[in-house]
């Protein structure tokens, strides 16, 4: 049993430390969506609205958005015309939980590790808001691609990235760089 232990060690510890990573990061916020009144949106989402709205202005400067009454969410009014809904699910944050609890599994120096979670974290949000953004504008003029744009298109877009930033940390920053 031990033979098969330190054969797979390696295998075994990126398991434990992601996995670990993963389970606390997202009770951890959990615990901070909990402390929001229900039926209201939390503050990243407000956020990632509030920007979003920003790119979406910079095509439209008519275009606004509006909480919804009915659930935690905001809708982004392009041409005067709801075309997105942006709820919980739409910020980012269990894309960055994931990203950070990969690159935590197969970390670096202290340091590097920091400075790339920070900055892909970065990335993935600027890219996120860009698409909530783009996505806005393409379903006013093609809704009938929501499947197509918001189901598959657009996570295929975010979670790419993600898998590029993986790539690179894993064969120039990780320990296991080359």
């Amino acid at each position: 049993m031990k033979k098969y232990f330190v054969q797979y060690k390696p295998f075994l510890i990126f398991l434990a430390v992601f996995f670990g990573v993963y389970i606390v990061l997202t009770f951890l916020y959990q615990f901070f969506l909990n402390g929001f009144e229900n039926g209201k949106a939390d503050a990243v989402t407000r956020m990632v609205a509030g920007n979003s709205l920003e790119v979406v202005s910079w095509i439209n400067q008519s275009s606004y958005i509006m909480e919804s009454e009915k659930a935690p969410a905001f809708i982004l009014f392009f041409h005067n015309k709801s075309t997105a809904q942006i709820v919980e699910g739409c910020n980012g944050i269990s894309v960055i939980i994931l990203f950070i609890s990969f690159v935590a599994a197969f970390s670096g120096s202290f340091k590097n590790t920091l400075l790339y979670i920070f900055g892909g974290s970065l990335i993935i949000y600027i890219l996120n808001v860009l698409r909530i953004a783009v996505l806005t504008v393409l379903l006013y003029y093609f809704p009938d691609y929501t499947h197509l744009l918001h189901g598959v298109l657009f996570p295929l877009i975010i979670y790419g990235l993600v898998f590029v930033l993986w790539v690179v940390w894993v064969n120039k920053f990780s320990r296991y760089a080359k």
